[in-house]
């Protein structure tokens, strides 16, 4: 399972997802992190910047952290098969281990 999350700063989730273009890619295996990756994104691959309608390299991921996104976001996310989350936890790492045990103060 690859989980990303929004993180601009490299430090917290980022609230603007589809401006975001720094994401913490976790990979996941038995509710366990196992390896963890920076994916820096040129300008135009942000999710504002680029077409719902092509390909894009975080197409691959089961699930997407973020601090905030819109509609359109969430519905681009899902037609891709990807869940994405808002939460209020700050710290990317926590938020994953938290999703990973089934407790991430999430919502849709």
């Amino acid at each position: 399972m690859k989980i990303a999350v929004t993180s601009q700063n490299r430090k917290s989730i980022t609230e603007h997802a589809g401006r975001c273009r720094k994401f913490w890619v976790f990979v996941a295996e038995n509710n366990e992190i196992i390896d963890k990756y920076l994916l820096e994104l040129p300008k135009e691959q942000a999710f504002h910047e680029s077409s719902p309608n092509e390909s894009h390299p975080l197409d691959d991921i089961d699930v997407l952290i973020v601090g905030s996104m819109g509609e359109g976001l969430v519905m681009r996310l899902a037609r891709k098969g990807i869940k994405g989350l808002v939460t209020k936890e700050s710290d990317p790492e926590k938020a994953v281990l938290l999703y990973l045990d089934g407790s991430l103060g999430a919502k849709p």
